[in-house]
């Protein structure tokens, strides 16, 4: 399960090195500006941290999907909390969001398992 995450954060790392390298100005404020708007305001951090996983996954976006769930996770979101979460990305986006809960469930398994934290079955 390790690997899944593993390979998730390397990749991710690696291309964003490659992209932040590029030295293109915009690219370097898109990432400011994300960075930026998920900090403590208004708004705690783990409540921006859900609303960046609903849009993620009614955007259907798999790689935003894990990197939210992990930021959801270091803020300590319980597994009742993240179904309710799957479960309000799932009303608003529809049955074409189930294969990417799936994927998001394994993904919370394995986050959940690296942390040794015992996961419902």
């Amino acid at each position: 399960m390790s690997d899944l995450i593993n390979e998730f954060r390397e990749y991710r790392e690696k291309m964003n090195d490659k992209i932040l390298e590029s030295g293109n100005k915009v690219m370097k404020r898109i990432y400011s500006v994300d960075t930026l708007a998920y900090q403590d305001g208004a708004l705690p951090v783990k409540t921006k941290e859900m609303l960046g996983l609903v849009s993620s996954m009614v955007l259907r976006c798999d790689d935003c999907i894990k990197y939210h769930l992990e930021k959801c996770h270091e803020q300590g979101m319980t597994d009742d909390e993240v179904f309710e979460v799957f479960s309000i990305a799932n009303l608003v986006g529809g049955t074409i969001v189930i294969p990417h809960t799936r994927r998001a469930v394994e993904y919370w398994e394995a986050l959940n398992t690296k942390a040794g934290i015992n996961t419902k079955s």
